[in-house]
């Protein structure tokens, strides 16, 4: 008898009368929700795309030796991760953080009490029981999708130690590690400062979806433990999990570039400060946000009043509780929008 997995509403489309109503106003529909970026793919990254189309063959399932190398130097100037040994490429990160759970045969899933909804989809596919600690593996995000929290390095050292004396799976989402903005500054969980140069039971998941535009070409990986790796690897590689050619010589521009990094950050921190000044200009408060693609904003009362307010407005933003309970008083506003659409958007706010 066929038992078809039982999976939650997709959050989105919850959406759809809030999006009518942003659609009315007279001068369009702003969108700030999906942190969808909306900036062109640097040029040599295109270039690099372009001049591997012509392989023909099976792309290796570890990626090729020039994508493994970029990967480790990357991260190691990038964010401080030293020693990697192990490297893992992945058709984007969701799928892989979809798959761990059931890849890694785990019977219990914990992830943040604000989370990325993809943590329990993981759970829910590997027909495993979500807890609240003691999990065989465990999510954790910093900086935080959707509040942009950052963990300190004295707590996620505490993740590392209860993990570890247990023996368990520690897997560090990172997706948005090289965007903090303020002084809470983000670490890596590869961090010697972290680990102690001890990656036994930890793994860091990286997208260049945020960093570099790439959300189309779906490029990202994982590192870490070598014994997780492997087991990953081989999987993959009999799942034919394989990132194709041209997307993997694609990455390795954007790996070898860190002016087009600095760039792209650069867009998304000027956003960051006009429609900063302009939601608190109309009264309301900014949560956290020291990180990542999004301001974690508050009016104080249920999240889908806020978000319908924002919508009369012509400005579509996400209800705080797609990502929790806790998110119940809280709407998620991204920064993923044109510089354009920035300055427009501040203007209805404050109008």
């Amino acid at each position: 008898m066929r038992h078809p997995i039982k999976l939650p509403e997709f959050p989105w489309d919850k959406l759809t009368p809030l999006e009518k109503t942003a659609s009315e106003h007279p001068d369009g529909m702003i969108k700030l929700t999906v942190g969808a970026p909306v900036d062109p793919v640097f040029p040599s990254i295109q270039v690099a795309l372009s001049e591997a189309a012509a392989l023909s063959g099976y792309p290796p399932t570890i990626g090729v030796p020039k994508l493994r190398e970029a990967i480790v130097s990357s991260l190691e100037r990038r964010y401080n991760m030293q020693g990697i040994t192990a490297v893992l490429p992945a058709i984007g990160t969701k799928e892989l953080i979809a798959g761990l759970p059931s890849f890694l045969r785990v019977d219990t899933v914990a992830y943040p009490e604000l989370a990325y909804p993809t943590y329990e989809i993981a759970a829910i596919m590997a027909d495993a029981k979500i807890v609240n600690e003691g999990a065989d593996l465990t999510f954790i995000n910093s900086p935080n999708n959707p509040s942009g929290e950052v963990l300190t390095v004295e707590q996620m050292r505490e993740y590392v130690a209860d993990a570890r004396s247990r023996g368990a799976i520690l897997v560090s989402d990172e997706c948005y590690l090289g965007m903090g903005w303020t002084d809470k500054r983000p670490h890596s969980i590869l961090d010697p400062a972290v680990c102690d140069g001890d990656h036994t039971g930890l793994l860091a998941i990286h997208s260049l979806s945020k960093t570099s535009n790439l959300a189309g070409y779906r490029s990202g990986f994982v590192v870490g433990d070598p014994d997780l790796i492997e087991e990953l690897t081989l999987v993959r590689k009999h799942s034919g999990f394989m990132v194709p050619y041209p997307i993997q010589y694609a990455t390795i521009a954007a790996l070898n570039d860190d002016e087009q990094e600095s760039f792209q950050k650069a867009r998304y921190f000027a956003r960051r400060k006009v429609l900063t000044e302009a939601i608190t200009a109309a009264g309301f408060t900014i949560d956290h946000s020291d990180a990542g693609l999004y301001l974690w904003t508050t009016g104080g009362e249920n999240c889908w009043d806020t978000a319908r307010w924002f919508a009369e407005r012509g400005l579509l933003v996400t209800p705080g509780d797609f990502y929790g309970e806790a998110g119940k008083e809280h709407v998620r506003i991204a920064l993923t929008i044109t510089d354009d659409d920035a300055i427009a958007a501040a203007k209805r706010l404050t109008k």
